[in-house]
Parts: C-alpha cells; structure tokens; sequence
C-alpha cells in the first residue's frame, strides 16, 4: 500500500453523520428511531460532531428535526448543504457550528462525487455569507489537486476530501490508485495551509489506510457506524470507530 504523511493530531476526530436514523423512520413508518436521541448516544460515546443533511427531501431529517438535534447536541453540530439560496437562508437560521457545502441536486444518500468548483464566484459569495455569521465552512471535493486549490481559491476554510470512489473500489490496485489520490490531494492541502478532512464510503474495515492521509484532521462516518450499531449498538459502534482513530 502506498504511504501518506504524518498526521498532525493525537486523535483524528470524528462526525457521525446520522441522516440514517430518520431514513429508517421515513423508509419504515415507525417511531423508534429518534435522531435527537441517535445525536445523544454518539456523542456521549466519543464522536466529536454530528453531522446531518439539509435538502434530502423525504429520505432525511425534516427542518424541525434538525433545529433539534443542533438544540441538544453539545458538540459540533454541523450541516451538509447544497448550493442554494433557499437552502443557505435556512442553514443561517439554523446557525450551525460549521457547513459542508456538497453537490446540490443529488438527491442520494450519498454524493457518488465532490462539488465540482465550476461556479466559482458564487461558491465564494456563499462561503463569506457564512463565515461573516461565524460559521466555518467546508467544500466536499473530489480529491484531486486542483480542486483543493479551487476550494482555498473560495476562501473556505477546509476541504473534505470525497472518498466515496475509494469505499467502492474492489480491487486492490484500483483501492492504491485512490488512496494516492486521497494521499496527494491531502499533501496540497498541507502544503497550501488548507485544513483537510475525509468522508464518504468509509467504513470500520477500509479507514485506517485513510488516516495516514498527511494532516488529516476529521473523518465523517455516517453508514458505516449506523449498520455496525444494529449488532453492538449504537454506542459500542461509535467507540469502536473511535478507537480505530487513536
């Protein structure tokens, strides 16, 4: 396997995203899986953010599901939005710790790529729309050098690395070929002063290669901790990603 960096943190932390708990609730009719109790379960188990989607129409979290996950979480709340003016009206409402803009339109559960930098000016405007209220922001980019560049060319203030192409590889050359990817957008992102993060596709069998990835800071884990959960609980599955992480 390829070598990255060295990581510059004592522990990389860690978001779970928990959009799967109100898919369950919307996909089956039932009751029982409450994301504002999901959000509390991560958080006293260890994971440093929750991490939660606006604009996923019926497969996620409704608005007033979000204005309470932010109310009762204590750690980092953070929002994945698309680009849109609707959406960042609502979103300054909301008044989240941070932003993670990502493609807009896909309407999945997953982005199957990054936001691709071609509205360069609006990204920026949305950008300082935000952080002029005090919330840092992100870009979801494929992990690619130039689109590092194009994200601190935004005046964003980190770049999450998409690592959705690595999570599906199946053989292992392709998996190399990504984690190189991964690996050299991640050295731009050091070598320009841009904070990088990873997620998408990462689970408890594929991450630790990612970690290696140079001055990684964060990793969201969304599905990964949710479907460990249904056989340990949601707890012990955020621990045990936890502990991959030290």
């Amino acid at each position: 396997m390829p070598m990255g960096g060295v990581a510059y943190w004592k522990r990389t932390l860690l978001y779970v995203n928990i959009d799967s708990i109100a898919t369950l609730r919307e996909t089956r009719g039932e009751k029982e899986s409450d994301p504002v109790q999901g959000a509390l379960i991560c958080e006293r188990a260890g994971c440093d953010g929750i991490s939660v989607s606006l604009g996923r129409g019926g497969l996620g979290l409704r608005e007033e599901d979000i204005f309470a996950v932010k109310e009762a979480t204590r750690g980092i709340f953070n929002l994945e939005i698309p680009l849109s003016d609707e959406l960042t009206h609502l979103a300054q409402k909301i008044k989240p710790a941070s932003v993670t803009i990502v493609p807009e339109g896909s309407g999945e559960a997953v982005e199957p790529s990054g936001l691709k930098i071609s509205m360069h000016a609006k990204i920026k405007e949305t950008v300082n729309l935000f952080k002029d209220q005090g919330i840092s922001v992100s870009l979801l980019v494929d992990p690619d050098p130039e689109a590092v560049q194009l994200a601190s060319d935004c005046e964003a203030d980190s770049v999450e690395l998409h690592t959705g192409a690595y999570g599906r590889a199946l053989d292992e050359k392709v998996m190399e070929r990504e984690l190189n990817r991964i690996y050299q957008a991640a050295n731009v992102a050091a070598h320009i002063g841009i904070k990088a993060n990873a997620g998408h596709g990462l689970t408890f069998r594929n991450i630790d290669p990612v970690l290696d990835a140079r001055g990684i800071l964060k990793v969201t884990v969304g599905n990964a901790v949710l479907s460990r959960a249904a056989s340990v609980g949601l707890a012990k599955a955020v621990d045990e990603m936890c502990a991959i992480l030290e």
